[in-house]
C-alpha cells in the first residue's frame, strides 16, 4: 500500500510541475472558505509518518486568489493540493515545522519518537483533491511523504462554530483579504483583567512593524487583526525556573531543550482561536518580561512582550515565519544537530554554503570588486561575542536555579538586571566592532551564518537576522520580504 501511494505521488508531482504554470483560476477548484487539515506528525531523525486527524470548513479564503502555486522553493516540506480527477497541480506551498526541527535533535537521533500536531491551510475545494505532503532529503531534494484523498463534500467535514470566549479587535484594515497580507497577532498568557494591555500591546506592535522596512513602505499592503482568549494566569511556562502556568496556548520555554526557545505544541487550540479571523501569518503575542520567542516558517512566530530586546525580537522572529529567512548568528547555542548540512545548498534566501561562488544567489547586488568570500575580522569578533556566551550561559543558569528554590526576590531582580545590562553592552560593543569594517553596509559573502561558524555565508556583515539591535534587514532580507508580501497581495 505505501508504495502504491509512493508511486502516485511521485506522478502527481511530476503531473505538477508541467500543470504548475496554468494552475488556472481559483472559481474553478474552489470556492471562497478555508479548508483546515488537522493532521499528527510523527517519528525521529530516521523515520516520519503522517496520520490525518481532522477535515474543516472555515471563514473566508486569506490568501490571494491569483497566487496559488508557491515557487519559492523553500521550506523543508510542501503542500501540495491536486484535483483528484485531472491530476492538476492546483495549491501548493513550502512550510517548516516543530516535528522538522525536532527530528534535528540530540533526542531524535537517538531514535526517541516524537508525535506533533499540526495545520495545512488551503483553499476549500469544489471537488476531491489529493492532498499530498512533501519532505527534503539530505540534497535538500523534495519527495513524497503523505498523500491521501479528501472529499470537501464528505460527512466527516466538521462545519462547527467557532469557539466562543474569543474576541477580536481591527487594528489595521486597507482592503479585502485577498489584495492584502492578513496578520493575526494571538495575545497568550493573558487574564480576562489584562484586556487593556493586550490592546496597549497590539498598538504597540503594530506601531513597530510599520515603522521598519519593508513594512513601512508596503504598509497599504497588511491587514492587521488581534485576536484573544483570556488565559487562566498571566506569561507562560518556564520549566528550567520551575514556573508554569496555565494558559490558552500552553507555551513554554525550554522548547527543544533550549532555554530561550518559547513555542506551543498545542496546535489545535491555536487554529480553534487563529480561526476568527483570515490570516496569512500568525503572531503569538505573549505576556512575559523575559527574553524569548521562535519563528518558523510559515507555521508562526512567538516573542514576549516586555523585555528590553522587544522590537527586535518580534521583527527577527516574524523575518523567519513570514519570509523564510535563516538565522544568520553562529555563536549561541541551538539545539539542533547540522541543521544545515555540509556541501547542500540551504534554501534560505540570505544563507549560502557558496558551493558555486560565480552564481552566488544573491549575485545581482554584490558590491562592486568585493572579494567572494569577503574577508571581515572574524576571528575577533568570534572571541568578543564566544566570551560574552560563556558569561550570559552562567548567569541564566544562576537565575534558574535562584527561581527554583525560592531565593528573595530582590536578589533575583538584581541578577537579572546585571544580565540586561551585560547584553546592552555587548550588544552595542558588537555594532561599534562591526560598523568599523570597510564592509560596512556592502553585499559580499562573509562567513558565519545558519549556526555554523565555518562553510555557510551571509549577504552583509550586519543585519536584523544576525545582531540585536535596532537595526534593519540587510539589502538581501529585505529583497526577500518585499517578494512574499506580493505574491501574498496580488
Amino acid at each position: 500500500m505505501r508504495n502504491s501511494i509512493l508511486t502516485l505521488v511521485a506522478i502527481l508531482s511530476l503531473t505538477g510541475l508541467v500543470l504548475a504554470q496554468s494552475a488556472g483560476d481559483f472559481d474553478d477548484h474552489f470556492i471562497d472558505k478555508t479548508m483546515r487539515l488537522d493532521y499528527f506528525h510523527i517519528g525521529n531523525a530516521k523515520e516520519e509518518f503522517i496520520t490525518l486527524d481532522q477535515v474543516y470548513q472555515q471563514g473566508l479564503w486569506a490568501g490571494s486568489k491569483k497566487n496559488l502555486i508557491d515557487h519559492f522553493d523553500n521550506g523543508r516540506y510542501y503542500i501540495k493540493v491536486y484535483d483528484t480527477s485531472s491530476g492538476k497541480l492546483i495549491f501548493s506551498k513550502g512550510f517548516d515545522c516543530y516535528f522538522g526541527e525536532y527530528k534535528t535533535t540530540d533526542s531524535a537521533l537517538e531514535g526517541v519518537k516524537r508525535t506533533y500536531h499540526e495545520s495545512a491551510i488551503i483553499p476549500y475545494p469544489k471537488a476531491k483533491i489529493t492532498f499530498t505532503l512533501e519532505v527534503r532529503d539530505h540534497e535538500n531534494r523534495l519527495g513524497p511523504l503523505f498523500s491521501q484523498k479528501i472529499d470537501p463534500d464528505g460527512v466527516a467535514v466538521i462545519k462547527e462554530k467557532l469557539e466562543e470566549g474569543v474576541r477580536v479587535f481591527e487594528m489595521v484594515k486597507h482592503g479585502h483579504p485577498h489584495q492584502k497580507v492578513d496578520i493575526a497577532f494571538i495575545a497568550e498568557g493573558y487574564t480576562k483583567q489584562e484586556e487593556a494591555k493586550v490592546k496597549a500591546d497590539l498598538e504597540r506592535f503594530t506601531k513597530v512593524f510599520f515603522n521598519h522596512e519593508p513594512y513601512k513602505t508596503y504598509k497599504n499592503h497588511f491587514n492587521i487583526y488581534g485576536v484573544f482568549k483570556p488565559s487562566a494566569e498571566s506569561g507562560c511556562d518556564e520549566p528550567t525556573h520551575g514556573i508554569f502556568k496555565n494558559t490558552a496556548l500552553s507555551s513554554s520555554f525550554n522548547s527543544l531543550g533550549s532555554p530561550r526557545y518559547l513555542l506551543t505544541e498545542d496546535n489545535k487550540a491555536l487554529q480553534d482561536i487563529a480561526a476568527h479571523v483570515p490570516y496569512d501569518a500568525l503572531f503569538i503575542m505573549i505576556n512575559q518580561k523575559r527574553y524569548g520567542g521562535g519563528g518558523i516558517y510559515n507555521f508562526f512566530c512567538t516573542f514576549t512582550t516586555d523585555n528590553q530586546w522587544w522590537e527586535y525580537l518580534f521583527l527577527h522572529e516574524f523575518g523567519h515565519s513570514f519570509a523564510g529567512l535563516g538565522d544568520e548568528y553562529y555563536t549561541s547555542s541551538v539545539a539542533y544537530n547540522e541543521f544545515y548540512p555540509r556541501g547542500v545548498e540551504p534554501t534560505e534566501p540570505n544563507i549560502t554554503a557558496l558551493l558555486d561562488p560565480e552564481n552566488l544567489k544573491w549575485k545581482k547586488i554584490i558590491a562592486s570588486g568585493i572579494e567572494i568570500p569577503t574577508p571581515w575580522g572574524k576571528e575577533a569578533f568570534d572571541k568578543m561575542d564566544l566570551d560574552y556566551q560563556k558569561v550570559r550561559r552562567k548567569i541564566n543558569q544562576e537565575i534558574a536555579r535562584m527561581k527554583r528554590e525560592a531565593a528573595p526576590q530582590e536578589e533575583i531582580e538584581e541578577l537579572e538586571e546585571k544580565s540586561e545590562q551585560l547584553s546592552r553592552g555587548h550588544a552595542n560593543k558588537m555594532d561599534d566592532y562591526l560598523r568599523k569594517s570597510k564592509f560596512w553596509e556592502k553585499v559580499g559573502a562573509f562567513e558565519g551564518a545558519g549556526y555554523s561558524a565555518q562553510g555557510l555565508f551571509r549577504p552583509m556583515i550586519d543585519c536584523l537576522m544576525f545582531t540585536k539591535g535596532k537595526k534593519p534587514f540587510c539589502r538581501v532580507c529585505q529583497q526577500a520580504v518585499v517578494k512574499i508580501i506580493k505574491h501574498y497581495s496580488e
